[in-house]
């Protein structure tokens, strides 16, 4: 766990209670959670563009606690980066509350991931497989608030739907009876991948919670993200995909702006980002911006060097 001057320093930012951004009235932008991609280089370009609140990438809480190895390679951190919402991939109480505690001083607070589709989390016991254990997910949720002091530190879930809407309202009621601080909805069941996101399903969820709800799925630009937050009613959007293809998407670019790229390159090579995860970003962002004979000469790029040799020759910056 790397946690560059955050020892000295409080951000102003992480003083900010995100559950009082809920309140606000005011459409809250979320940069999801996103396995290998939103990492603290991603989220420093994110916020530089209108992004509100960031989600480390899925943690699993066991490994957390138990390896410091695991803490390094995983969570990474400085005074800048908030606020900031841990996601743990977890499925035992006590782990997932000392995990909390450890990352409690750094963070505003954590997720339990309830929505992972993937077949070897839900081997494990964790994601979306959580959505079936609802008394389950009120033990870890109470156990972190018995065990975390700062009482303003959150717990949220994020969870899919189940094909029979009646289940995924009653999880979310007994999750929020025992104090969960907000539930991010992605709007497909399990099994569902590609599908039409089903955005009646938040709403009728949001109209039968008092706490915040957050519309999540199939978001690629700020002016769907201000309609799916119209249409459901919720407190705010949280987007994966579309940021990576875009992350100055919440600020209203249509897409990837030059100076965006160009901040990547500064941060990402400020923060030491390794270079398969800075070229594949930048894959990413150029997708919509570029020929496809120009993505097949920019994505066989094999170093930094390359990359920035050919960034100067195309685009003369």
């Amino acid at each position: 766990m790397k946690c560059d001057s955050i020892q000295t320093a409080i951000c102003q930012e992480r003083k900010k209670d995100p559950v009082e951004m809920f309140h606000s009235g005011q459409l809250v932008k979320i940069c999801a959670p996103m396995v290998r991609y939103s990492k603290l280089a991603f989220r420093t370009l994110v916020r530089k563009y209108c992004c509100d609140l960031c989600y480390t990438p899925m943690i699993v809480a066991a490994d957390f606690v138990r390896s410091i190895k695991a803490r390094d390679s995983e969570f990474t951190t400085n005074q800048g980066d908030c606020p900031l919402i841990v996601q743990f991939a977890a499925n035992d109480a006590r782990l997932l509350s000392d995990a909390a505690r450890i990352v409690c001083p750094y963070a505003n607070g954590i997720d339990i991931n309830c929505g992972c589709p993937q077949r070897w989390a839900m081997a494990e016991g964790y994601g979306a497989c959580l959505i079936n254990k609802p008394e389950l997910v009120q033990d870890m949720v109470k156990q972190v608030r018995n065990q975390v002091e700062n009482p303003r530190f959150s717990v949220s879930i994020k969870i899919r739907i189940h094909d029979d809407l009646t289940r995924t309202i009653d999880l979310c009621r007994k999750a929020e009876a025992t104090g969960v601080s907000w539930i991010t909805v992605h709007g497909r069941t399990v099994e569902e991948r590609h599908q039409p996101v089903h955005y009646d399903a938040i709403k009728i969820i949001k109209e039968n919670m008092s706490i915040p709800v957050i519309a999540n799925g199939d978001i690629r630009s700020l002016k769907e993200a201000e309609n799916v937050w119209q249409i459901t009613g919720t407190d705010g959007v949280m987007v994966a995909r579309g940021l990576l293809a875009n992350p100055a998407m919440f600020a209203g670019y249509e897409e990837t702006p030059l100076k965006c790229i160009w901040d990547w390159v500064d941060i990402a090579l400020e923060l030491g980002t390794p270079y398969m995860c800075f070229h594949q970003h930048l894959m990413y962002m150029m997708e919509k911006i570029t020929s496809k004979q120009e993505r097949r000469v920019f994505n066989a790029l094999s170093s930094t060097s390359a990359v920035l040799d050919y960034l100067t020759d195309h685009y003369g910056i």
